[in-house]
């Protein structure tokens, strides 16, 4: 039977139940993937905000002229 196990969360090989990652340079490619996608998501937000408050601009603008 097979020993009780989990897979790495980035390559898929088996690793111990403590564990999330099979090898230093795994957990280093999460933590910079993680990086990567808290950058996007923060770029979009700004992009919305930015969107949002030249709506805002361009409405108030309409409405005086």
């Amino acid at each position: 039977m097979v020993e009780d196990h989990k897979h790495c969360v980035v390559c898929g090989k088996p690793v111990e139940l403590d564990k999330f990652f099979c090898s230093p340079a795994c957990e280093e490619m999460f933590k910079r993937s993680q990086k990567q996608a808290a950058r996007a998501r923060f770029l979009m937000l700004g992009m919305f905000i930015v969107f949002f408050v030249l709506l805002i601009i361009l409405n108030v603008v309409r409405g005086t002229s």
